[in-house]
């Protein structure tokens, strides 16, 4: 993913870090390429998130995710990937993206990550 940069990502300082909320985000619409045939894949990306010390600034989140417009790149890699992105940005307490991919050939896929995982592991 030569063509993605995370420098794009802008962050603010969480006006309330003593205390644990939920932000979500909802990008209804994400496009990316299929690396196998080159066709548009279009999904909905859903981020929820417990701030740090900083949250993502939306602008510059939507400008970051439009870089994958022309990237072609499988669901799975697109999750995690973004998912990583934005832990190292943002760091926060805890962070889940559920990736709803429109139906292919009668078929839906949806990934979902979450940091830290299930198992507590941050990476």
């Amino acid at each position: 993913m030569a063509n993605v940069s995370t420098e794009i990502l802008e962050t603010f300082e969480n006006p309330f870090p003593q205390r644990n909320y939920l932000i979500e985000i909802v990008c209804p619409e994400f496009t990316s390429l299929c690396p196998k045939t080159g066709q548009p894949d279009f999904g909905t990306l859903t981020f929820t998130y417990c701030p740090n010390n900083h949250c993502v600034e939306l602008k510059s989140l939507k400008m970051y995710l439009q870089q994958f417009r022309d990237q072609g790149i499988f669901y799975e890699n697109i999750t995690n990937s973004i998912v990583n992105d934005i832990v190292r940005v943002i760091e926060p307490k805890h962070l889940k993206c559920e990736a709803a991919f429109s139906a292919r050939g009668g078929i839906t896929t949806k990934v979902t990550v979450e940091y830290p995982s299930a198992d507590g592991e941050k990476s």
